[in-house]
């Protein structure tokens, strides 16, 4: 009797052996399916290195770890604009802005330190500070119409940014991405993030960056955002629920779409576009645009 218990517990563990290995095969075909560079799936919830390309043998760089870029967030016509606010923008000292600057539904007593001066037609008015056309809600028509579908396109931006779901990273750095080398994808934190000196972006031209940030952003005196390979700041989105604070003499580079205020330290700089939902501050800042415009929301030079 012993011998036949014996046999039986051997047949049995036989079985469950079998039957385990006969799983790990579809199990194993799923990690390596997860390992394709379609950007779904199991790779990316593994995959918590932002750096994930690797040098190829011809001395470029190999994106085969890295998951898909995510789709651009359209700015429609709020990518008309270099500042644009609702509350209205504050300047002191020397500040430069390159391109168009807005706010809505306040009105243009809210442009501060810009000495405007006002056109004939009084549908915009213009500063030695700002390089286009500055408009405020309480200018002629069609100012303020063309004002009001702005700032509702610069919050739908916002929403869309907010809402990607899925993140190919979350909690990087627990907030803290000092000297970190991100790669293309949709970044999510629930904290404020920020660094003190340096932080790259590398991709190539059509790599798309979403970062999403449910605190604040702070960048440290004199740091810098750089940019790899042929990465583009018009395809780096910040969205950010708190508020971004720019140290002194820092530079940063993306479109940032702030939940509230964007605030420009003395000497600080930005590539992109800062598109506030309540005010802009600056102080002998220098801000270049360099974001996109739909053009099917019609993007002619206003």
């Amino acid at each position: 009797m012993s011998f036949i218990k014996i046999n039986q517990t051997f047949v049995a563990t036989a079985l469950l052996v079998a039957a385990i290995a006969l799983l790990a095969v579809p199990m194993a075909e799923g990690l390596l399916q997860g390992e394709t560079p379609d950007g779904g799936g199991l790779r990316r919830q593994l995959n918590e290195n932002p750096e994930c390309w690797r040098p190829a043998g011809d001395g470029d760089w190999s994106y085969d770890q890295c998951p898909a870029s995510p789709p651009s967030v359209k700015l429609l016509t709020a990518g008309k604009f270099a500042v644009l606010t609702k509350s209205g923008v504050t300047t002191t000292g020397p500040t430069s802005v390159t391109g168009v600057m807005g706010t809505s539904p306040i009105a243009a007593t809210a442009l501060t330190g810009f000495g405007l001066i006002a056109d004939s037609s009084n549908t915009f008015s213009t500063s030695t500070l700002v390089s286009a056309n500055i408009y405020a809600a309480d200018y002629t028509s069609p100012t303020p119409n063309m004002l009001t579908v702005a700032v509702l396109d610069m919050q739908a931006a916002y929403v869309d940014a907010a809402g990607r779901p899925d993140p190919d990273y979350t909690e990087f750095g627990a907030g803290n991405i000092e000297g970190a080398t991100l790669g293309r994808g949709l970044y999510k934190w629930g904290t404020s993030v920020g660094f003190t000196s340096s932080l790259t972006f590398h991709g190539n031209e059509t790599d798309v960056w979403i970062l999403q940030i449910a605190g604040d952003v702070t960048v440290g005196s004199g740091a810098r955002v750089k940019l790899s390979g042929d990465a583009k700041a018009e395809n780096i989105f910040w969205q950010v629920a708190g508020q971004t604070i720019l140290g002194t003499t820092s530079h940063v580079k993306g479109v940032f779409l702030c939940k509230t205020a964007i605030i420009f330290k003395t000497g600080s700089s930005m590539n992109g576009a800062a598109l506030a939902q309540t005010a802009v501050t600056m102080d002998s800042a220098d801000i270049v645009k360099e974001s996109v415009c739909d053009k099917k929301a019609g993007c002619d030079p206003i």
